[in-house]
Formats: C-alpha cells, structure tokens, sequence
C-alpha cells in the first residue's frame, strides 16, 4: 500500500486528486501587481529588520551596559537570554494569534511591542528592569520570526515563494549588521559618555515606527482570509498582487485545498497530535528549527566581540572587526536569495551543514596551533569565523526561514511555526546564557569542537528526514503532506 493511501478523514484533499497541480496555473507576467507586491514584502520585512537588529545590538551594548549597571558574568547571560526566552514565548503566541486574529494585525501589534520594548530598555535605571524590557522585545522578536515569514509565504507565488519569502531572513542580516555597525561607530565616537549603551538600544524605535504606520495600508494574507470564508476579500487582494487570470485560477486552487467548512477550523493539538503525517511534519520543522540554532550562528551575534578578543583582537579593535561577519551575513543572504528558486531545499541545507562543520573544525583547530601571543592569530579566527558566517547565511539562514513557512499546512501553519520557532529560540536562549560559561570553562577549542559534532548530526537529520518543497504550490505540499506522499518522495530522492 502506497503511502497516498494512508491519509485519515480528516487528512484534507482527496488522494490523487492533484486539483492544486501548479501547473494548471496562467503563468506570471509582469505589471503593477508585482511592484505592489515588492513593497508589501519591504515593509513586512521591517519586522526583520527589528528582529536583527534587537539580537544584534547587545553584541557591543552589553560591556558599557555592564560598567553601567554592574553586571556580574551570570547577570550578563540573563539580560542576553531574557530576550530569547520572550522570544520563545512570543514565537509560540504569534503564530496562535496570527491564526486567530490575521498576519497583519499581529504584525502591526508586534510593531507596539517592539517600540514599547525598546522605550523600556532605554530608559532601564536597573538590571530588573531592563530584564522587562528585554522580556518584552523577546516577544516581538519572537512573534516576527513566526508571522512574517508566513505572511510573506502566503502571499507569494510559487514560483518565486523563496526568494520572496527569504527576503525576511536578508532583512534579519542587515538589521544585526546594522546593529554592528551602529555599535562600532557609536562606541568609537561617543564611548567615552556615560550611558553610551542606550543610544545604540534607542535606534531601534526608528523601524519599529515604520512597520507601524507601513503594516496600515497592507493587505491581509489571502489563504487566511479564504480560511475564514472571506473569498471576495481574498480575491480581492489577490487581484492587487497577481494578474486577474491569475488571481481567479490561484483562489480557486486555495478553496479546494481549504477543503469546505470542516478544513477551516484550526488545528488544535490533539488533531495534530493525533495524525501521523501532521506529527511528523511537526518533528521535522522542529529538527529544522533546533538545528540552525546549533550551529552557534548567534554565539557570533551575541558574543562575537567576546570570541574575537579571546582571540587576541583588543577590545576596540574587535568592536570594529566585528563588523566584517555582519557584513558578510548580508552578502551570503543576498546570495542565498538568488539561490532559493533555483537550487533544491536540500541541497542547500546538505552543503550547508557540511561547510560548517568544516569551519567549526579549523577555528578549533587554529585555536589550539596557534598561540595566544601569536600576531597570526586573531586574523586566521577572524578569517574563519566570517568563512562560518558566510556559510551560515548563503546555505542555512534563508532556507530555514522559508521551509518552516511552507512545510505546514494551511490549518496548524501558525501552531505548526509557532512550535517550531518556540524550540528554536529555546535552544537560541540555551545557548547565550551558557556559551560565556562554556568558553570560560573548556575554552574556545572545546566550544567550536562540540559545534563541529552537533552539525555533522544535522547532516545526518537532512539526510533522512527532510522533504523538498522547491517549485510546488502551498496546497500541492500540503496534500503531500497530509497524505505522507512528500516523505516517499523524499525517501526516493535519499
């Protein structure tokens, strides 16, 4: 018996039925509707933005931070991790309000949190307080990692969903390069001036008030308003971003995967749980999620001017190097872009993982040949470490974000990402309250090893559990997945 025809009642189209075959779709042309399009995703894409940069701007805030507010090593790890752990929580509730509510009003309260989050931080006289506001960041933070990219997927045609979608992750690279740079010229110019940290923390409120007053005049996604029977209005909007041909044949396509009153209702944790496909698309998008935050990418957001003045750089001079990983995360998110339409999901993750592992090797291993009082050596770690991050952000970032906005289907995709991206920034959280500690204690040899053997595992998760989903419509994945189709497909391809 095929997989096909295991799918339960409650499964969603009918076996065989191929009614979202993308190719009875008119082909896209060019016109208005895709500039429409092209700013919808710029100003969703500020959530982005805030995210990067609200990760990355502790990087070089937290040492006058610390002078500042008289932090101690552990109290250094709860204000990093306080926002990852708000994250987590955020991550889970956007997705769950974003189903309830729509992806654009949650974005445009996200917006009030990141601005509220902010104000918080700045004008933080205390280590408890600016735990609070870093809480409440989190969970912007958090709800934007989860609604954005979906947003983003559901409007976007097949076609061209990943480079579309992965226009979030760019923005993610740029906001934490922005953040790098900010800190670089703010701590070298103005460093001298007490409370030097809050003006790196207050540009963040400029973003925050543009996805506000952006997110008003943007549309609500399609697929969601068809799940709450709303199909003029999902016509409507179609209609500002795809061709009238167009338009007509995709919402057609959307109603039949929708499946009737019965698919419209939202999943809720026992259906998932207890059907064998949905469980184990669950798994998977966690695996990815977890995966992508043990490479140790923010181990450099975070810390990275902590891991290069442990290897050898002063403290001003790593400030600035800093700088060049951010730089290179934008240049390989733009890459990775290109990339996406064209190059297998899988491919992407298999060469991905492979290259840093090797990377993580080399800083491991130059660490431990070089000496600490070698001129040599801060240069060849710094040399590897933006060979990680370029790695990172060409083959991992970017495909991560768009395959955990595609692999669900349309009625657990909030609660599906949600879960996902929940695990992740509890593995991200993990890993920055204890990576000073790690480092301090088995040095950066040890740390870097024990990343080389964590990804090499997630070479061996890629292999045998992830799908492809390049080239297939939303509602072609998700038959496939509800029906257990995509993973013999994926067998086949192993």
């Amino acid at each position: 018996m095929s997989a096909r025809t295991t799918s339960s009642p409650s499964a969603g189209p009918p076996a065989g039925s191929r009614a979202v075959d993308a190719s009875q779709l008119p082909p896209l042309i060019p016109g208005p509707h895709g500039r429409r399009l092209t700013i919808v995703a710029l100003i969703a894409t500020i959530g982005g933005l805030l995210f990067g940069y609200d990760t990355g701007v502790i990087n070089g805030a937290l040492r006058p931070m610390t002078a500042e507010l008289g932090l101690t090593p552990l109290t250094e790890g709860v204000v990093t991790s306080s926002l990852l752990f708000g994250a987590a929580v955020g991550a889970f509730l956007g997705g769950r309000l974003s189903d309830a509510f729509g992806r654009r009003r949650t974005i445009l309260g996200l917006a009030v949190a990141f601005l509220a989050g902010t104000t918080i931080c700045v004008l933080s006289p205390s280590f408890a307080v600016m735990v609070l506001g870093r809480v409440v960041l989190g969970l912007a933070v958090g709800g934007a990692s989860t609604v954005v990219p979906v947003y983003l997927a559901e409007l976007a045609p097949y076609e061209t969903r990943g480079s579309l979608a992965g226009r979030n992750e760019v923005m993610i690279a740029v906001g934490a390069f922005a953040a790098f740079a900010v800190n670089a010229v703010i701590g070298n110019v103005w460093g001298h001036l007490d409370g030097v940290w809050r003006l790196m923390l207050a540009v963040c409120a400029i973003p925050a008030i543009a996805l506000f007053v952006g997110m008003l005049t943007m549309p609500e996604s399609p697929r969601w308003l068809v799940g709450r029977g709303r199909r003029d209005e999902a016509l409507a909007v179609l209609r500002t971003i795809r061709s009238p041909e167009r338009a007509e044949a995709e919402l057609a396509q959307v109603e039949v995967a929708a499946g009737g009153e019965r698919a419209r209702r939202t999943s809720s944790w026992r259906t998932v749980l207890g059907n064998r496909w949905l469980r184990r698309i669950l798994l998977v998008g966690v695996g990815v999620a977890v995966f992508q935050q043990l490479t140790g990418i923010n181990t450099i957001v975070y810390y990275g001017q902590v891991v290069l003045i442990e290897a050898g750089f002063d403290e001003s001079a790593a400030l600035i190097a800093n700088v060049v990983p951010g730089l290179i995360g934008v240049v390989g998110s733009i890459a990775s872009l290109y990339m996406m339409d064209r190059v297998d999901r899988r491919t992407m993750f298999l060469t991905g993982y492979s290259l840093i592992t090797l990377w993580h090797l080399l800083i491991a291993g130059a660490s431990v040949a070089l000496p600490a009082d070698s001129a040599a050596r801060p240069y060849v770690i710094l040399v590897l470490v933006v060979l990680f991050v370029g790695s990172m952000q060409t083959f991992l970032n970017v495909a991560t974000w768009v395959i955990l906005s595609e692999i669900f289907p349309q009625r657990m995709r909030g609660l599906g990402i949600g879960v996902a991206v929940f695990c992740m920034w509890i593995a991200n959280a993990l890993l920055g309250l204890f990576f000073p500690s790690l480092v301090d204690g088995i040095g950066l040899t040890g740390a870097f090893l024990l990343l080389a053997v964590l990804n090499l595992a997630a070479v061996v998760f890629v292999r045998t559990t992830l799908p492809e989903t390049r080239g297939r419509t939303l509602e072609a994945i998700e038959e496939d997945v509800t029906t257990g189709e995509i993973y013999a497909v994926a067998s086949h391809d192993r």
